[in-house]
């Protein structure tokens, strides 16, 4: 049984992200500034001068949008995921690491495709915190954000980013879902791991740190893109040789903050995950 995993009902996955992005939305507002600001400022700094300007909940800035971005963009990649894994599976023989690393690629794209109106309005609005009040977007919420940038901007406005977003979101569920799931299942086979709570925070933090080191140039260029005012920049290579004007370093700025971050995130969401699939989900299935 221990070996045995559990089928995740669909919308599982989004729960357990959304649950763990309330306790990590700080760190991931720091992140964003961090990528986005080109005066250099250490982390306790810019949480210095966030909470000394506008109070401790400014650090909660732009929350509806995480939340509505992980109900979008992690609810469908964890059920794509899963749908296809059962599909390739067969009892007693578990899918095929490579496998599950195509499967993984696939669903992120449509996932981080899905999810990218969200992102940006949730990176929008977590910057905010930094800009001075004449120049601040002040969405009321998420859907607030949506329905603004439709009216002002444009529905390819909504997109701006997209293909970084769908480029960082395969990397991330490549990261996270498949080195998951092979980390979990050779943890159990070395018999020293039970399938319990243990197992999951060990996996779930080798595939956190997997997940960052992936993603982070990607995400740098999403953060600057999808924050990025109309005409600011003329394509992706405008964006790509500004940020190379800090050097190889500036692909990697916030680094830290984001393993700080994603390295909890990915901890609480599979935690999360599994005790979803425990106490409410369906019969165990080998895969």
């Amino acid at each position: 049984m221990a070996n045995e995993a559990r089928i995740s009902k669909w919308y599982f996955g989004g729960l357990a992200s959304a649950g763990a992005a309330c306790f990590t939305h700080p760190l991931d507002l720091l992140k964003v500034h961090l990528q986005t600001q080109q005066k250099k400022l250490s982390v306790g700094r810019n949480v210095v001068n966030i909470v000394r300007s506008q109070g401790m909940l400014a650090l909660y800035s732009g929350l509806s949008a995480a939340l509505l971005r992980q109900l979008t963009y992690s609810t469908f990649r964890f059920a794509a995921y899963e749908a296809a894994k059962q599909q390739f599976s067969s009892p007693g023989q578990p899918v095929p690491f490579h496998m599950k690393m195509l499967i993984a690629a696939g669903s992120g794209a449509c996932g981080g495709l899905i999810g990218s109106p969200a992102d940006m309005i949730n990176v929008r609005m977590q910057n905010d915190v930094i800009l001075a009040p004449d120049k601040r977007r002040n969405y009321k919420h998420a859907v607030d954000g949506l329905i603004r940038v439709l009216r002002e901007e444009g529905v390819r406005t909504l997109f701006a980013g997209g293909t970084t977003a769908t480029a960082r979101a395969i990397l991330m569920t490549v990261g996270q879902l498949s080195f998951y799931d092979q980390a979990k299942q050779t943890l159990l086979r070395t018999g020293y791991f039970a399938d319990d709570v243990t197992a999951h925070f060990t996996a779930s933090l080798i595939a956190g740190g997997i997940a960052t080191t992936m993603t982070q140039p990607v995400d740098v260029i999403k953060t600057v893109t999808m924050n990025a005012k109309p005409g600011e920049f003329r394509g992706m290579w405008h964006i790509i040789t500004h940020t190379a004007k800090l050097g190889p370093r500036g692909f990697f700025r916030g680094y830290v903050p984001r393993f700080v971050r994603l390295g909890p995130h990915t901890v609480l969401m599979f935690v999360f995950l599994e005790q979803l699939r425990l106490n409410f989900g369906d019969l165990p299935s080998a895969s």
